[in-house]
């Protein structure tokens, strides 16, 4: 049995708000919660997520790898092993 008056009150039909609109209802300790960022907006779950591509890092990564056709390891140079 748990301990009586230690545990938070339940609110099974607590409104999650995001831009001041009720986006969805869930079980929580709070009867109201305020988000920025939700599932409905988020750019990963709307498929609006974009691939940042800084200075070529991602084709550089295909050619090193073979990933592009016809240009497989066309800017990477052997490394030389250092000596002691």
């Amino acid at each position: 049995m748990p301990k009586p008056d230690i545990h938070p009150k339940w609110y099974p039909d607590a409104k999650v708000f995001c831009n001041g609109e009720v986006v969805m209802t869930i079980g929580s300790t709070k009867p109201e919660l305020h988000v920025d960022v939700w599932s409905g907006n988020h750019p990963f779950y709307t498929g609006t997520q974009k691939i940042i591509d800084t200075e070529g890092r991602v084709d550089r990564f295909l050619r090193k790898y073979g990933m592009l056709e016809g240009e497989e390891g066309a800017d990477v140079q052997p490394q030389k092993k250092k000596r002691r």
